[in-house]
């Protein structure tokens, strides 16, 4: 075995490993042992992960694709599935993000969980997420990729629903694995499909095919593979009409929400690149749902009040904008904006816990403000991510946004009009992130604030059962009623120090004109690609794209200044005179009531339906009551046959004899 393969299985098994040491071990384990252990696993897997990449580039150009197998998982019918991974440069991409943001994530979560009565719990499941979301990045045909597209679907439902004993946080739980279930479904049909064309499951053997199995664009089949594999996408990835999981999964802890499953759907549809380029309409459909999401997303963030969903609104209109670029052929770009939101969104959601600690797990911006003072370095911390997330220069989410943007609008009349609905939401991006950040670090401090900056708040909010009256679990790690500043606690402040570096220093990858060094990289991985050259904008287009996108983050830091900083009445005024949008965005676009009323209701309907009356009277009443009473009336009247006369037994004996007889007797005539 080479040696970048064995890094690779590294990857995959150090993760695995550290989730069943703790799993089994955690007794055994003392204090924040569980803590460290799982950090060290993923810090292991990072390692390997660069060592990978280095293995990787000695390679020459030619030879940047390593195919790995450990051994056949099916071979029958046809299927011929084995055990493999594929390190490329995307894969290679994914991996280093992915353990990367997860060791910080890990070392954030070390003192964040640490009086949680669940925190070996908490360990073992990010491990086993990590090595989830790894198996599908690393997977080298569809089989691999199902599976690990279901173990993370099935980590997310044990993060989400971590703290159990709320049932807000296992109807949270609920609702993420059905909808990703749904998701899978479409995966699952969508690979039936394309193997059906092309006859393989093994992916550089099918995209080799796949000109030849479906010489016209457009194929109908390919069509519909592809759009199967874009329900998986947009089921994982949070986009509309399947992202209505995203804000109720705020019920899991903190940390969780700053990993990476929901650029998932992301890179499938970068994977399956040569796919849709042989089927436009299906890419079409990607990209007008990411631009729809990224715009719904964004009015919805204007009037949340709640800090982890603002966030979370953000996490999904910001996919949209990976997933619009992506469908564009857009690789790169989509690709370089994953990168940096990464570690920019995981910022904000440490920096979120960092206050939600602090008020005791409140998490209402109504309830906050003047938070500047007594957290100086969260302060900076949010600040520095959100001007990343509103693409103000030099901040990495400026060059990611602005490429993406740039690139969509240089592909002729529906992308150009995907891309000015995009500069909108980035408009609004800026306006809603510094609504967020100016509510609760500027202004006049509320009283609950107030005791907090004074260093007075000896109440809390904490949850408890109805039935017994006992404290449950809450959202700042202990399920007590004291309080924290989390930026106190050295692990954490480390974890944010490093993301709040790389949120800066991100951008400087992909500078128009200067550094391509993602364009370079991913090179060989799309270079079977039509449109990856082809949607190439000059360098003058790139800097006007850089410099529109400057200018709205800006416009919409300043709309937010005035009117939560400077007008501080002036939004409720808005809210009276926009009552209508105001309602609608509240109401987050009422996909939830609409999913409610069109699907929910019905299928509940006919589930008690065939519970009550089908099966009961026809399953229970005919099949199985009559079948058992056919066979109990036949039992009764053989038993009472029994007499125990042996005249009687004689009797039928010759009768039986009779009738044999007249049976012959009437065959032969």
């Amino acid at each position: 075995m080479e040696t970048i393969e064995t890094y690779g299985w590294l990857v995959l098994a150090l993760p695995l490993l550290g989730s069943l040491l703790i799993a089994f071990g955690h007794q055994v384990l003392p204090g924040k042992a569980p803590g460290y252990l799982g950090t060290l696993a993923i810090a292991g897997a990072f390692a390997c992960s660069v060592l990978a990449l280095l293995a990787l580039e000695d390679r020459g150009e030619e030879e940047r694709q390593v195919r790995s197998v450990a051994w056949d998982y099916a071979n029958t019918v046809g299927v011929d599935a084995q055990l493999t991974i594929l390190l490329d440069p995307l894969s290679l991409l994914m991996m280093l993000v992915v353990t990367g943001v997860s060791t910080l994530i890990h070392l954030y979560a070390v003192s964040y969980m640490a009086s949680d009565r669940g925190y070996a719990r908490f360990f073992a499941y990010l491990n086993f997420f990590v090595f989830s979301m790894l198996l599908l990045v690393m997977a080298g045909n569809f089989v691999i990729l199902i599976a690990g597209w279901a173990f993370v679907g099935a980590a997310s439902y044990l993060l989400i629903s971590f703290w159990y004993r709320r049932t807000s946080a296992t109807a949270a739980g609920i609702k993420a694995f059905v909808i990703n279930v749904v998701g899978d479904v479409g995966l699952v049909i969508g690979t039936y499909f394309i193997f059906r064309g092309t006859g393989s499951l093994d992916f550089l053997t099918t995209f080799e095919r796949v000109g030849e199995a479906f010489p016209t664009r457009n194929d109908a089949e390919l069509v519909a593979g592809c759009l199967g594999l874009l329900v998986g996408a947009f089921a994982k990835s949070a986009q509309v009409p399947l992202h209505t999981w995203l804000p109720d999964a705020m019920e899991g802890p903190t940390p969780i929400h700053a990993a990476t499953m929901v650029t998932a759907g992301v890179y499938l549809i970068a994977r399956m690149h040569p796919l849709f380029e042989q089927a436009p309409a299906a890419a079409d459909v990607g990209a007008i749902v990411g631009c729809l999401t990224l715009l719904i997303a964004a009015t919805i963030g204007l009037v949340v009040t709640d800090l982890k969903r603002v966030i979370a609104y953000s996490t999904m209109s910001q996919i949209g904008y990976m997933v619009m670029a992506v469908s564009a052929g857009a690789y790169a770009a989509g690709l370089f904006h994953l990168m940096t939101h990464a570690f920019f969104k995981a910022l904000l959601f440490m920096a979120a816990g960092s206050v939600i600690g602090a008020m005791a797990g409140a998490q209402d911006l109504d309830r906050m403000g003047g938070f500047r003072r007594a957290m100086p370095f969260t302060f900076g911390c949010f600040v520095v991510g959100g001007l990343a997330l509103a693409g103000v220069p030099p901040f990495s989410g400026f060059f990611s946004k602005d490429e993406i943007l740039t690139y969509v609008g240089s592909r002729g009349d529906l992308y150009a009009v995907l891309a000015i609905l995009g500069y909108v939401g980035a408009l609004l991006t800026a306006i809603y992130t510094f609504r967020m950040i100016f509510r609760a670090f500027l202004g006049t401090p509320v009283p609950e604030a107030q005791e907090l900056i004074d260093g007075h708040l000896h109440h809390a909010e904490v949850h408890r059962n109805p039935a017994n009256g006992e404290v449950e679990d809450t959202d700042v790690g202990f399920p007590g009623p004291e309080h924290h500043i989390a930026e106190r606690a050295g692990t954490m402040k480390a974890a944010m120090a490093v993301l709040a570096v790389l949120a800066i220093v991100g951008g400087f990858l992909q500078i128009p004109g200067v550094t391509h060094v993602l364009d370079t990289f991913l090179e060989p991985t799309f270079a079977d690609s039509r449109l990856y050259e082809e949607v190439s904008p000059s360098e003058t287009l790139e800097y006007g794209g850089l410099a529109l996108g400057a200018l709205l983050g800006l416009v919409g830091i300043g709309i937010a200044y005035l009117l939560w900083v400077k007008q501080p009445a002036r939004p409720a005024a808005l809210r009276t005179r926009l009552a209508p949008l105001h309602y609608v965005f509240s109401h987050k676009w009422f996909f939830d009531e609409l999913i409610n009323g069109l699907i929910v209701k019905p299928f509940a309907f006919l589930g008690r339906f065939a519970r009550g009356t089908f099966e009961r009277l026809f399953v229970d009443g005919l099949l199985v009551g009559g079948t058992s009473g056919a066979v109990r009336a036949g039992s009764s009247a053989v038993r009472a046959a029994q007499s125990g006369f042996l005249r009687y037994y004689a009797a039928l004996l010759l009768l039986g004899l009779t009738a044999l007889g007249l049976y012959f007797l009437l065959a032969a005539a």
